[in-house]
């Protein structure tokens, strides 16, 4: 198989996800010019300044014109937008991927918004990410062994499909297929839920009136339990909203289990604790640890 040869690499929003992208494929030298577009000059700045692009763009239409991949890497809420402003410009040959922890919403997206383009778009989630955000956050390494999640459609072209494909694996990534809802329901109980938990629970602590003393002795487990509430709330909060139906189901699953707990504590019954603590953490070992 030939090598991938990328000439123009369109990455719309370079943030973690988008910048390690990039990064991984300048790596691998298997792109040759790529275009970073974004809403802040600060941040895009940023990046040509570590090289993660090379050249920046306020106007994604203009930018896409001549492109052979584009990575829609924004939050999941500006997905619209941006895929209505590059339809006009988008050239026939090139292929369309995206970043976006949902699916079912960013495929109506493009089923709407791409017009004749919607057949060379490739959705992708890639399971990967730190608490850090901005082109700062990106390095090569971030899709290596993670696994990168292709949702595509009874329509999407073969060679657009393969394009994408090439692309993360490239990167380092190991792809799997699934069906947009599959998707979706799955994320929303292992990521979107933990997501949630982090930030109530952050807050829960910020709003008492000792919460400075409190923090001042947390320590390990806290830290442990809340490291992701320190992600983008903008991205999150578009998430959340974009798979409500199945985040709102985990949601009432997780009280459901934890009305268990507070319903054993304030009975007193240790053994009925014992017996939650013990499955969930031979839960824990047996798909968690088993995975690290």
């Amino acid at each position: 198989m030939a090598k991938l040869k990328i000439g123009k690499l369109v990455v719309i929003g370079v943030g973690l996800i988008g910048g390690s992208f990039a990064l991984a494929l300048k790596r691998a030298r298997v792109v040759k010019h790529v275009v970073g577009v974004g809403r802040t000059r600060r941040n895009l700045s940023t990046a040509r300044r570590l090289k993660v692009i090379d050249e920046m763009r306020s106007d994604a239409g203009r930018a896409v014109r001549d492109a052979d991949l584009v990575l829609l890497a924004m939050p999941v809420g500006q997905m619209a937008a941006v895929m209505a402003a590059i339809a006009p410009y988008l050239p026939p040959h090139a292929a369309v991927t995206d970043g976006g922890s949902t699916k079912r919403d960013v495929v109506a997206c493009a089923r709407r918004f791409q017009g004749g383009h919607y057949r060379r778009f490739v959705p992708a989630h890639p399971i990967a990410g730190t608490e850090k955000s901005g082109a700062a956050a990106g390095f090569p390494e971030l899709y290596r062994d993670r696994c990168v999640i292709l949702t595509p459609q009874p329509e999407t072209d073969v060679d657009a499909l393969r394009l994408v494909k090439r692309a993360w694996t490239t990167c380092g990534a190991r792809v799997v297929t699934l069906g947009a809802e599959e998707h979706d329901g799955i994320f929303a109980a292992v990521s979107h839920l933990p997501h949630v938990v982090a930030f109530a629970l952050v807050n829960a602590l910020a709003h008492r009136r000792d919460a400075r003393r409190l923090f001042g002795f947390s320590g390990a487990g806290l830290r442990d339990t809340v490291r992701i509430a320190g992600s983008s709330p903008e991205m999150w909060a578009d998430i959340c909203i974009a798979n409500r139906d199945m985040l709102l189901a985990t949601l009432d699953d997780y009280e459901d289990a934890f009305e268990e707990a507070r319903a054993a504590i304030e009975q007193g019954d240790a053994e009925a604790l014992k017996r939650l603590f013990a499955r969930a953490r031979a839960a824990r070992e047996k798909w968690l640890l088993k995975r690290s």
